[in-house]
């Protein structure tokens, strides 16, 4: 039963193959390692994000230096993957872990500031990220590999659930965004309860999106098997 559900909440997702996909717990994680590394990167910063800022709702992108090290951390997923699957090179799945993790590590840069903007009646106007807040978040990335690589997979069972949340928050909060859209959201919370109706839509949207992503991949496959 867990080995299906965890199937299925990554097969519209990702290839899932065996040898380019970590375990835990006798359980193949729902979506490979680079894909591993790019939902939990994003919960992960998302996570040291909220511990830095503590309420602080900064609705300004971070300044241009780190936004350029963030585009590199997105680059080197890109740069990997386009230069393994041309057969340039050769790839690990800790090469692909680490990659992916950067690049959901980069993805909160924009995501947040924009949200924060929609989704708050007040917000202060300050950068994401300002000052020692910057270097904490940096410093955090290898302590974030190292506990995706050697502390989550001694949890078991554990480490591929934990996945599965990491992929719904964050498809929820990019959903978010385009539910603060509707002018019934936008500016219309204080606290974090306020926006239970959009988060509530968010959330519905996650399992349409998973379900249509899946019914997608079953078509293409059946295509695909009868030429």
């Amino acid at each position: 039963m867990l080995e299906a559900v965890l199937h299925w909440v990554g097969f519209g997702l990702c290839h899932q193959l065996p040898e380019r996909s970590l375990f835990a717990g006798g359980y193949q994680l729902p979506v490979c390692a680079r894909d591993t590394g790019l939902y939990a990167g994003f919960l992960l910063s998302l996570i040291v994000i909220a511990l830095v800022e503590r309420g602080r709702r900064p609705s300004e992108l971070s300044r241009p230096w780190l936004l350029v090290i963030g585009a590199i951390f997105l680059g080197t997923m890109v740069a990997d993957g386009v230069s393994s699957y041309a057969g340039w090179r050769l790839t690990t799945n800790d090469l692909r872990l680490v990659t992916g993790l950067l690049a959901g590590y980069s993805l909160p840069l924009i995501v947040i500031p924009i949200l924060n903007a929609q989704m708050w009646k007040t917000v202060s106007g300050r950068r994401l990220l300002d000052g020692w807040r910057a270097a904490v978040w940096l410093i955090s990335a290898p302590a974030a590999f190292a506990v995706l690589r050697w502390v989550l997979p001694l949890s078991g069972v554990a480490y591929p659930l934990l996945l599965v949340f990491a992929i719904v928050v964050t498809f929820v909060v990019v959903n978010m965004i385009f539910a603060t859209l509707v002018p019934a959201f936008e500016h219309k919370s204080s606290v974090l309860r306020d926006a239970w109706l959009p988060m509530t839509l968010s959330i519905a949207l996650v399992a349409a999106e998973l379900l249509a992503a899946s019914w997608v991949r079953l078509v293409v496959e059946r295509l695909a098997a009868g030429l």
